[in-house]
């Protein structure tokens, strides 16, 4: 009983085999051949790979910070760019002569595009404290047909890296040297220029100035009490001046007063007694005074004054002696002559008091004038400060950074800065990295086997013929009757032997054109190559 329950399904299966064997075995049979034939037929391509490390600063950054700031996957692509470019890539086609059939067929541009696939750029990195990954090297490799030819251009293009990346930092560290440089001296031009108007300003507003304030008002308070000490000294004048009119003119009405100098009566002291008593006034000032004390200029210029008139009276000149006397008082009198020259020299006095006045007080104008402009005075040379310190606090900077950037230029001159090394250089590989002739060859079989097998199922859901009894019975209720067995005749076998005999020849000429196509289509087609790599991983 078991064996009958399982008889019909295996039954089944058997009659779709001998209805549908020859759709099964075409469609197994040609896209295998077809897959098997591309991937014999598809050339061996080659790949080459240099390993670059990149070495980091060999001079401590505390003591020399490199003005090279770009982050390092961002220079690479930036030499990337460079080193991908169209006049490398043509040199480097033309060195090496790099697909010469290739360039056969298709435009330059074309074979620049392929080239430049064929190229990879891959970062190796190591964690950096957990966070992120810092890229410590990078690989480089190249793919052809050639494995010596493939291991030269890998190497020309580490070597290319290499020599690239040294020219950018030391471009971008001379660029940032230069940059500096000029800020460096326009600012120094506009620091001249501030520091010359400062200059200008003070020569200009001199004793103006916001620092001048208290010798100014200190120079003020001794003004004011110089001009006190005037005051009263041209108090004391006038009141000399008015003593010697009067003593003059009751001289001149008063003749006996002229007979005895000296006797009483209120008559002024003697030349030689005043002389004295100046003498020691001068003395006692000079103690306590300069020179260029107003009451030390007045007593000296009267002190010469009677001394020359001492003098002159000790030795009359002879002549006048000859000459009568007048009959009234005569002003040839020495006590007259003594008020006349008291009374000139209390004149003398106070016309020099009144200009040392109108001296002071055009100085305590030109005091109050400064002291009053002090405050407009701070306004604008605060301004002007403000605006040389900002830009003499600039210049410092730059000056600073520019030194900085000068020893960052060096460094990167001498090679010390952040530099690429070939660690691993490129060999020529002993074995093609594509196609993956077993791999691509299994994915075939597997995918010619669905087809068959779907071939099989489709045609069989088209078919609406009844092949058994059972199919006729499931698909009505009337009554089978009677089933007619299938008679082969000698014909009917004599017409199979020949469909069969055309089917396996018209399999070998399919086979045969297969192979052709194939090997027409894959002979050489690095690309398809490319494409199965690139679809397979």
């Amino acid at each position: 009983m078991p064996d009958e329950r399982k008889s019909p399904g295996l039954d089944v299966l058997v009659g779709v085999w001998s209805r549908r064997k020859w759709l099964a075995i075409l469609a197994f049979a040609a896209p295998l051949s077809a897959a098997a034939s591309l991937i014999t037929f598809l050339p061996n391509v080659y790949r080459s790979m240099a390993t670059v490390l990149v070495d980091r600063q060999q001079v401590p950054e505390t003591f020399v910070r490199s003005t090279v700031t770009s982050v390092l996957e961002t220079r690479l692509q930036t030499i990337s760019q460079e080193i991908l470019s169209r006049s490398r890539l043509e040199g480097l086609i033309a060195r090496f002569g790099l697909y010469p059939d290739h360039r056969k067929r298709v435009p330059s541009e074309e074979v620049i595009v392929r080239m430049r696939g064929d190229i990879k750029l891959e970062l190796k990195g190591v964690e950096a404290r957990g966070q992120s990954q810092a890229t410590v090297a990078f690989t480089i490799s190249y793919q052809g047909s050639d494995p010596q030819t493939v291991a030269l251009v890998t190497n020309t293009l580490a070597s290319f890296y290499i020599e690239e990346n040294l020219k950018v930092r030391e471009r971008q560290a001379s660029g940032t040297a230069e940059f500096l440089r000029v800020q460096l001296d326009g600012t120094k031009k506009r620091l001249d220029d501030q520091e010359q108007r400062v200059s200008q300003f003070k020569r200009r507003h001199l004793g103006e100035l916001p620092q001048q304030m208290e010798a100014n008002l200190a120079a003020l308070e001794n003004l004011h009490l110089q001009l006190r000490l005037n005051a009263d000294n041209q108090t004391r004048a006038a009141e000399r001046r008015q003593a010697f009119a009067s003593q003059l003119a009751e001289a001149q009405t008063m003749p006996q007063a002229y007979a005895a100098p000296g006797a009483p009566g209120g008559l002024p002291e003697t030349p030689e007694a005043r002389l004295a008593r100046l003498r020691q006034e001068l003395t006692a000032l000079r103690a306590q005074f300069s020179e260029k004390y107003p009451d030390v200029i007045r007593l000296s210029a009267a002190v010469l004054a009677l001394e020359r008139e001492v003098m002159e009276t000790k030795s009359p000149d002879p002549s006048a002696e000859a000459k009568p006397a007048a009959p009234q008082a005569t002003p040839s009198n020495p006590y007259v002559l003594r008020l006349k020259e008291g009374l000139r020299e209390a004149e003398a006095e106070g016309k020099i008091l009144k200009g040392e006045e109108k001296r002071l007080r055009e100085a305590i104008a030109t005091y109050q004038a400064r002291v009053e402009n002090v405050p407009r005075r701070e306004q604008e040379f605060k301004e002007l400060s403000r605006d040389y310190e900002s830009t003499r606090e600039l210049y410092q900077s730059l000056s600073k950074r520019y030194e900085e950037a000068q020893i960052a230029e060096s460094m990167e001159q001498r090679q010390k800065g952040e530099q690429f090394r070939v660690l691993d250089a490129a060999v020529p590989s002993p074995a093609p990295a594509a196609p993956k002739r077993l791999r691509s060859i299994l994915m075939a079989l597997v995918l010619s086997v669905g087809l068959a097998a779907g071939a099989v199922v489709l045609a069989e859901k088209l078919d609406t013929s009844f092949h058994t009894v059972d199919d006729l019975r499931g698909f009505s209720t009337v009554p089978v009757l009677v089933s007619i067995p299938r008679i082969v005749t000698e014909g009917d076998a004599r017409r199979r032997r020949w469909r069969t005999r055309l089917a396996v020849s018209a399999a070998m000429v399919g086979l045969v054109l297969i192979m052709g196509v194939a090997y027409f289509v894959a002979s050489g087609n690095e690309r398809m190559v490319s494409l199965l790599g690139s679809s397979g991983s």
